[in-house]
């Protein structure tokens, strides 16, 4: 089935039917019911491969995401699901591909073979050659997240360093005087992973601006890693009476090695942090947290992305969120 034999079914010229189904100029309602009519009864869809074709666009977009071996926090997933939604919604394809450790090459491909319109970049390291690389390409991008000096691109982020800051204002306001950073990987923080790096600067800055002693850890992302980091916090930090975190992941282990040591949140000890509404409200009790809209930001990196691809020379966009601190029931007065 094709445009000539719908044509010829409604009655109408080849050039009405595409424009019925372009919309690129006005067609007499009544002529657009009639195409529509003959459409529906044929079960006529558009080839979306020609279509592409003659568009010069792929109509696929590239989601390059943590490597396949390591396991996707729920909000990374989160971001995952909702571009892949937005995506669908502007008749877009999602090609998800990771990059990072064995990973070179499947990032090199989606850049170079032209298999996309443009690139949504997750997990951004301060120093980022990927940015760089797509840049060189020509290739429109996005970041879920940013590099140290934003390198010309647009981006969308969450003032990690602002929220952790008001995390530990929070927890000094309570009283508290001895408190810990739970931040991500070794490997991460070493490698410059912006969340991380900017959530260790917005604690440093807290824990100076109260007087306070502050304790940065990196943690694996994982509820065993998380249980061993607070084990080892308790060990080595007598008087620790409270932790703030990013790393939601982390947060069953948390919650059991607190358990473990007879500490009953919040009387005995308060956590709050960064993380995904989910986890925050998964924990007992509920978590006190800046709820990370990772729904909204994969919405709004698909927006971007699409202003880039259409408008490649207009200036690079920045959006910033600071979503509020939920005081639920995980943060408490320091007990004297």
């Amino acid at each position: 089935m094709n445009i000539g034999e719908i044509a010829r079914r409604a009655g109408v010229s080849r050039s009405t039917v595409s424009y019925a189904l372009s919309g690129k100029r006005p067609v007499a309602s009544s002529t657009r019911r009639r195409v529509q009519d003959v459409i529906d009864e044929l079960g006529y869809r558009p080839n979306a491969t020609a279509r592409a074709l003659k568009e010069g666009r792929t109509r696929t977009i590239g989601l390059v995401i943590p490597p396949a071996g390591n396991r996707l926090t729920h909000m990374q997933l989160d971001f995952v699901a909702s571009v892949v939604d937005a995506a669908a919604r502007v008749d877009l394809d999602v090609l998800l591909s990771p990059s990072g450790e064995d990973h070179d090459r499947s990032f090199e491909r989606l850049v170079s073979e032209g298999r996309v319109d443009g690139v949504i970049l997750m997990e951004i390291r301060l120093e980022d050659p990927r940015v760089g690389r797509l840049q060189a390409a020509g290739v429109p991008f996005v970041g879920i997240g940013h590099t140290a000096g934003d390198q010309g691109m647009s981006w969308i982020d969450v003032d990690y360093a602002g929220l952790v800051r008001h995390c530990v204002r929070h927890l000094a306001d309570l009283g508290h005087r001895r408190v810990a950073l739970i931040t991500r990987s070794a490997e991460l923080v070493a490698a410059g992973y912006g969340p991380a790096r900017r959530a260790g600067e917005g604690f440093a800055a807290a824990v100076a601006e109260r007087g306070l002693d502050g304790i940065e850890v990196p943690c694996g992302d994982d509820a065993r890693s998380g249980q061993e980091c607070v084990e080892a916090l308790l060990r080595g930090h007598s008087g620790l009476t409270a932790v703030t975190t990013i790393n939601e992941a982390a947060l069953p282990g948390i919650q059991r090695a607190l358990a473990d040591a007879g500490l009953a949140v919040p009387y005995d000890f308060s956590i709050t942090g960064v993380a995904a509404r989910t986890w925050a409200e998964d924990f007992r009790p509920p978590l006190t947290a800046a709820d990370v809209p990772a729904l909204e930001m994969g919405e709004k990196a698909v927006a971007l992305l699409m202003q880039r691809i259409t408008a490649p020379d207009a200036p690079p966009r920045h959006i910033l969120l600071t979503p509020p601190i939920s005081l639920r029931s995980s943060t408490a007065a320091a007990r004297t």
